[in-house]
């Protein structure tokens, strides 16, 4: 079974997209960066010709680069070293990920909540999958596997911004009878924010990779087979992230980091506590190089 038949989109989620607004369109210049990706004819040239028309995409995508998170030996002072080096798959995550950091502004997402907690926890994911990745030779790549945590719960914007008192009832319940968030989420929303996430992907035109892992990263059985090694390592993240506390941690603060869990990533529990003090330098260093759209 493919993910396309398991998450469609229902007119509940095809409504809340809709009233969005501004996060439910993509930058032009980072839907082209994508629709250059999935295009085998493109080259290095064609990608700088986009990037360079957007100056502030360009310093963005130089700072993260050159940051410690990269931790790339000598600093890259052109977009075009920047993507010989990097490849265009690490362009397109770099781009969107600067896309997305924007997003993540405003109000709070609910009681005791604020956006920016919702960005941490979503820093904090694609910091500890792409450290799980690195840590364990997995075969994708370890920039897709960040970018995946990165967004894995933008489904949470859509509510936030479309139905914004539900979300504070879903919050509020949850921290109060310690409930599990998502069958909260379809009670009072009538989806949850994996649906939402998925819908406003498929908007997007994202990669199938990230629209099945943003839809069904609490179910990764689900996924098609070919996908749930990687929805296993951002599932993994996720509830290491939430069981810390870090930022937005409701979404899976009742599931428990089990032996069964840390081996199903191909880690041992006698590596956590290093791989804990990774995550935390790791955490701090991805920020900063996000930081102006954070």
């Amino acid at each position: 079974m493919t993910t396309e038949l398991v998450t469609p989109v229902s007119p509940i989620v095809e409504q809340a997209v809709a009233k969005c607004g501004d996060i439910s369109t993509l930058p032009e210049v980072t839907s082209r960066i994508i629709e250059l990706v999935d295009d085998h004819n493109s080259t290095a040239r064609d990608m700088h010709e986009v990037i360079k028309t957007d100056p502030a995409l360009s310093a963005r995508m130089l700072k993260v680069v050159n940051s410690a998170f990269y931790g790339l030996p000598g600093q890259i002072a052109s977009v075009d070293r920047a993507i010989v080096l990097l490849g265009l798959s690490a362009v397109k995550n770099i781009a969107i990920a600067a896309s997305i950091s924007r997003m993540f502004k405003g109000q709070d997402v609910g009681a005791g909540f604020t956006a920016r907690d919702l960005w941490r926890h979503s820093v904090a994911v694609g910091v500890a999958g792409r450290l799980v990745a690195k840590t364990t030779g997995f075969p994708g790549a370890a920039d897709e596997v960040f970018l995946a945590g990165l967004i894995h719960d933008l489904g949470i914007l859509v509510e936030r911004q479309a139905f914004r008192e539900e979300l504070t009832e879903v919050v509020e319940r949850c921290t109060a009878t310690g409930g599990q968030f998502l069958e909260i989420e379809n009670e009072i929303l009538g989806a949850d924010h994996q649906a939402f996430g998925a819908g406003l992907t498929s908007k997007w035109k994202f990669p199938r990779a990230l629209r099945a892992v943003v839809g069904l990263h609490h179910d990764i059985e689900r996924l098609a087979p070919e996908l749930r090694a990687f929805g296993q390592i951002i599932r993994f993240a996720d509830v290491w992230c939430c069981q810390q506390k870090i930022g937005f941690y409701l979404t899976a603060v009742d599931s428990e980091m089990t032996d069964e869990l840390i081996e199903s990533v191909g880690l041992t529990r006698e590596q956590m506590p290093e791989l804990a003090e990774q995550l935390e330098e790791g955490i701090l260093n991805a920020e900063s190089s996000l930081s102006s759209g954070g």
